[in-house]
């Protein structure tokens, strides 16, 4: 069974940083991609950022040159460094891995959320 284990959400101040993790366990195959989406209240879920097998990146616009997005292979964890936050960063964080050989073929795990606030 695959679990998914983020940590590292919280209140800070507009300027501020935070970092976020999220582990996966059960893993049984090649995992093709992990990634971090965030939902903000009224709002659909976006992607934030992701990081394939081989360490490509790809950032939204909204966070490009302020977020870092890299993961430990061996611990099968990802990470987001989050810099310059703002009160717009606000929004529950989302660890996202697809495993799998093939992206057609894969199956898609989502964490439970952890809650960023960027206070103003």
């Amino acid at each position: 069974q695959v679990q998914l284990v983020e940590s590292g959400g919280g209140l800070v101040q507009a300027g501020g940083s935070l970092r976020l993790s999220c582990t996966a366990s059960g893993i049984m195959n090649r995992i093709y991609r992990m990634a971090w989406f965030r939902q903000a209240p009224g709002k659909q879920r976006e992607l934030v950022a992701s990081i394939t097998g081989s360490g490509s990146t790809n950032y939204a616009d909204s966070v490009k040159d302020r977020f870092i997005i890299s993961r430990d292979n061996a611990k099968n964890t990802v990470y987001v460094q989050m810099n310059s936050l703002k009160p717009e960063d606000t929004a529950v964080y989302y660890c996202n891995v697809v495993v799998g050989q093939l992206l057609a073929t894969a199956s898609t795990y989502w964490g439970q959320g952890t809650q960023v606030t960027v206070s103003s």
